[in-house]
């Protein structure tokens, strides 16, 4: 009788353990990575934006947290998402540092370690890119298994872009009952080309367009922003859709959800260069009842945290290799402004983006940012910072802005084009939009000094190649996309003309 009553509670004692454990694995976060392609700072209405309309973005902001001071470590596309992924700044990513490179063998990479854990990844849209990740092994996107069956006409750019809401849905039908998932949603927009005067024609009035300080005011540069803003809607709109998808299933408010961009607006002096506007990037977060909504939080944020903050959300450590802090606790403190002290410095830095110079050179860059001061080591100031002339300022992308300010040789063309000195040091807090170099200021050489060296021992300290005598590594960094506009080319293209 004792072994048989032994034996009965063993079995239901197993089977409420059996119980505990399904229901703790329903109840498993979901996580939902929304990157916009080409969104700048401050392009969007909780930041104060009356001419782009953003309600997506601004509800997940305000039943969530807005953050003021969210960067990525590299102002263009693939590297950055490369940082995303690993949980690394660029510097530690081997050839993943520079824009249409291959993705190296060995990286640790979230939605791989997610995938192991049990949660079923995709990713539909852009994922890491542009380059090349086939060559060197990986099955699928390292951003996740590709869901991109379904695409659609926006109403504005005339070409197929894709059907995010449809691919979610499919990536849903596909996972488990029950299973978590983890899916990463790659806008394509506001990422050119645009439809040349489509926001005008929607209706949108020039004058209402909110210009930088480095750009002029012509009729081409307000329609040239009207268009980007279109598309910013467009992403927006389409965000909106699969948040609704996300309620009718019962899954918004055990869904964590981050919404982002890659980097600045694909403007002159702003994306793949190094001041302020390229690299400070929009971000809210959402979890429903996990959170306290309604805050605005201005610790800095890395985008080699998000890995170990989704690592850790999902209830795993980060792995030894992912460098980034997660941004976890601040979240859960339920507090606004400065939650932690310590997140207040932020370094940035490139080598090689796109080409356009001699022997496909890169223009090296580092730089550190603090919540009062930018300092900028440019390494090689005799080189074009966007591209040689002669091969069209390859390193920006083309567009109405683009044509206006190459147009004129001027102070917006020498912003934007023109040759940069060694050192540059901006008053960020009053001068966001870098215009006023203090660099040769005598009154702040102490200040330049200092920031110097603190930015130099941190790169050494996480490795950085050029800070250990081994800057020619970047050099031998393979190029895997068009060649059409490099210098070498342009050179045997017009020889034979």
């Amino acid at each position: 009788m004792h072994t048989r009553h032994s034996r009965r509670d063993f079995l239901l004692g197993a089977a409420a353990l059996s119980a505990q454990i399904a229901t703790a694995q329903t109840k498993r976060p979901n996580i939902l990575f929304a990157i916009a392609d080409d969104w700048g700072y401050n392009h969007a209405g909780v930041y104060g934006c009356d001419w782009i309309k953003t309600p997506n973005f601004d509800r997940v902001a305000n039943e969530g947290v807005r953050f003021t001071n969210c960067f990525t470590s590299n102002p263009k596309c693939s590297p950055s998402r490369a940082t995303i992924l690993t949980g690394r700044n660029s510097w530690q990513l081997r050839e993943a540092i520079s824009h249409y490179s291959i993705f190296p063998k060995g990286l640790t990479l979230y939605p791989d370690l997610l995938e192991k854990a049990g949660y079923f990844v995709g990713m539909t849209g852009k994922g890491w890119g542009p380059g090349d990740y086939q060559s060197t092994g990986y099955p699928h996107n390292p951003a996740g298994h590709e869901f991109q069956k379904f695409n659609l006409k926006p109403p504005y750019t005339g070409i197929a872009a894709t059907d995010y809401l449809r691919n979610f849905e499919d990536f849903v039908n596909h996972k488990g009952s029950g299973q978590p998932f983890c899916f990463w949603l790659g806008g394509r927009e506001p990422h050119r080309p645009y439809e040349e005067g489509s926001g005008i024609r929607a209706g949108r009035d020039p004058k209402s367009v909110k210009l930088p300080a480095y750009l002029p005011d012509r009729r081409p540069v307000r329609s040239d922003f009207l268009d980007y803003a279109l598309e910013v809607e467009w992403f927006d709109q389409q965000l909106g859709r699969v948040l609704k998808k996300l309620e009718e299933i019962g899954e918004l408010d055990n869904t964590f959800i981050v919404v982002t961009s890659d980097n600045g607006m694909p403007f002159p002096r702003v994306k793949g260069q190094i001041y302020e506007e390229a690299f400070h990037l929009p971000m809210s977060v959402r979890w429903g009842g996990h959170i306290a909504g309604g805050r605005v939080i201005g610790d800095f944020i890395n985008f080699r945290d998000f890995a170990p903050t989704f690592m850790e959300v999902a209830g795993l450590h980060p792995a030894p290799s992912m460098t980034g802090r997660s941004f976890l606790d601040i979240l859960k403190s339920g507090k606004s402004g400065i939650v932690d002290p310590t997140r207040n410095v932020m370094l940035a830095g490139k080598e090689r983006h796109d080409l356009g110079r001699p022997h496909d050179q890169g223009y090296p860059v580092r730089a550190i940012r603090t919540l009062q001061y930018f300092y900028v080591r440019n390494y090689e100031p005799d080189r074009w910072p966007a591209g040689n002339p002669e091969t069209d300022y390859r390193n920006v992308d083309d567009g109405p802005s683009k044509a206006s300010v190459t147009s004129q040789f001027d102070e917006y063309y020498r912003m934007s084009f023109g040759k940069r000195p060694a050192e540059e040091l901006y008053l960020i807090e009053k001068d966001p939009s870098c215009m006023q170099n203090l660099a040769a200021d005598p009154k702040y050489a102490a200040i330049k000094s200092e920031l110097r060296e603190r930015m130099e021992k941190m790169l050494k300290d996480e490795g950085d190649p050029r800070m250990l005598g081994n800057a020619a590594f970047f050099d031998t960094i393979k190029y895997t996309g068009p060649d059409s506009h490099s210098y070498d080319n342009y050179l045997k293209h017009s020889t034979a003309k």
